[in-house]
């Protein structure tokens, strides 16, 4: 991860404890994907990438699947348990204890925000570091319909006076269309004071965290407003949303590679992963669909409707069309993987071709071999998987099962229609199949006797 640090040490706190029963799921919210990674997962790196440090998670009871996957991007990352959720204040007063001793700024973000930048995280703690009086700095957006988002009302002097809940908002101050996106940094050596003195005098009996804004100005403080980008800022509660952020973050990976030098021919109908890495020169045809643990080299052609996940491929490779590869997968440099062709944890070395509906799994194929139509390696029998090894320049004729384990040689040609279950030594032939026999006239027979049988 990002060795970055931020000028003045900042802690981010992320706020994932929600139940998310909107979703209708059994899946914690946060561990909902886009972009095939999960939005927590989304907003510790982007934490991560703006050089926050430590990372504390609030989460609630028993989501254990939320602390493993949280622990597999930053195994350094902390977790404080909020016992009941009694508001936004009361979620962050919840990592206290799991920040004792440090004594930087607090950074609060949430698990179901996505889309917000490491730029964007920067630019609201530089607002909290330019002005020595300012305590509170909140993070602003002006969305096209405001009904439902609490207000940033700004004083005279532009700074931040208060945030006001949509429903507790009069008429006036409705007409607002700065709204709060609930992302506040707050300067270190006030913060847990300024939040302890929230109180849960309100009809929810909540601890909200807007109300630090006023306790900062009650105590001589000042708090500052910051506008954000509306997309940054969208928090996913529903499946639609869910799939709004997917659109969104899509549009954001498609221009990213073709900025940095891949071709897309139809980019809206290509689709990223947040981890795909693409070298210069890579054209992508229609319908490509990549995985996660993707990494693409080099002048790459992928064409049209090939899925690809958990792969490395090479510089000047060839993929598809219709082609399926699956993780674990190794295609060396200059190999072709042509249509209708399923590669599942195998090594393809250089310039070797498998072009024709094949399946090969488990396997490692030498440079410069040839998979002929419709080959298969037999990588198991119920119970274990087993390893084909094809050696450098082997044949391989069409239409052959290849039964694990087996080795084919190197230069070793493999006759068409072959069921190998034996080892083939280098340069030679392997041949495994029935001998022909032909029955002069017998079709001429069947038919005559086919006709009779219907006549009579």
């Amino acid at each position: 991860m990002s060795k970055k640090k931020t000028a003045i040490p900042t802690a981010a706190i992320i706020l994932a404890a929600g139940k998310g029963t909107r979703m209708k799921s059994e899946l914690p919210k946060v561990m909902h994907k886009i972009a095939g990674r999960a939005m927590v997962g989304h907003v510790m790196h982007t934490a991560l990438d703006a050089g926050l440090s430590p990372l504390t998670l609030v989460v609630a009871p028993g989501m254990h699947e939320v602390r493993s996957y949280a622990s597999s991007v930053d195994e350094t990352v902390s977790f404080a348990v909020q016992e009941e959720q009694l508001g936004t204040g009361h979620a962050v007063l919840s990592a206290k204890s799991a920040l004792k001793g440090f004594d930087g700024n607090l950074l609060v973000l949430y698990g179901d925000t996505p889309l917000i930048t490491s730029e964007t995280i920067t630019g609201l703690l530089e607002t909290l570091a330019q002005d020595a009086k300012c305590a509170v700095a909140v993070l602003g957006f002006t969305p096209h319909d405001p009904a439902e988002y609490g207000r940033l009302v700004l004083a005279e002097d532009g700074t931040l006076e208060r945030i006001v809940e949509a429903r507790d908002a009069t008429t006036s101050e409705k007409h607002i269309t700065l709204c709060n996106s609930g992302v506040i940094a707050l300067r270190g050596n006030v913060a847990w004071g300024l939040l302890e003195q929230i109180e849960n005098k309100n009809k929810k009996g909540e601890y909200y965290l807007t109300d630090v804004v006023a306790i900062a100005r009650s105590a001589g403080f000042v708090a500052r407003a910051v506008e954000g980008h509306v997309a940054e800022v969208l928090g996913v509660n529903s499946r639609v949303e869910l799939a709004q952020a997917e659109a969104a973050i899509q549009q954001k990976l498609r221009t990213k590679h073709m900025e940095d030098g891949v071709t897309l021919l139809a980019p809206e109908t290509v689709y990223f992963s947040a981890d795909t890495r693409l070298g210069q020169d890579v054209i992508i045809q229609p319908n490509v669909f990549f995985g996660t643990d993707v990494v693409v080299g080099d002048n790459v052609t992928i064409r049209a409707s090939s899925h690809i996940e958990g792969t490395v491929i090479g510089d000047g490779a060839t993929i598809g069309p219709f082609a399926r590869l699956r993780p674990g997968t190794s295609i060396g440099e200059n190999a072709k993987i042509g249509n209708f062709v399923e590669i599942k944890k195998s090594e393809i070395e250089a310039g070797a071709k498998i072009s024709h509906l094949s399946y090969i799994g488990d396997a490692s194929v030498g440079e410069e071999a040839n998979i002929g139509a419709g080959t298969i390696t037999c990588n198991y029998d119920g119970y274990q998987k087993y390893r084909t090894v094809i050696g450098r320049d082997a044949f391989i004729g069409s239409n052959t099962a290849l039964v694990a384990p087996v080795k084919v040689g190197a230069g070793a040609i493999v006759a068409a229609g072959s069921v190998i279950t034996e080892d083939i030594d280098a340069d030679a032939l392997g041949l495994a199949r029935t001998r022909q026999e032909q029955k002069q006239d017998w079709a001429k027979t069947f038919r005559d006797k086919q006709k009779k049988g219907s006549t009579d």
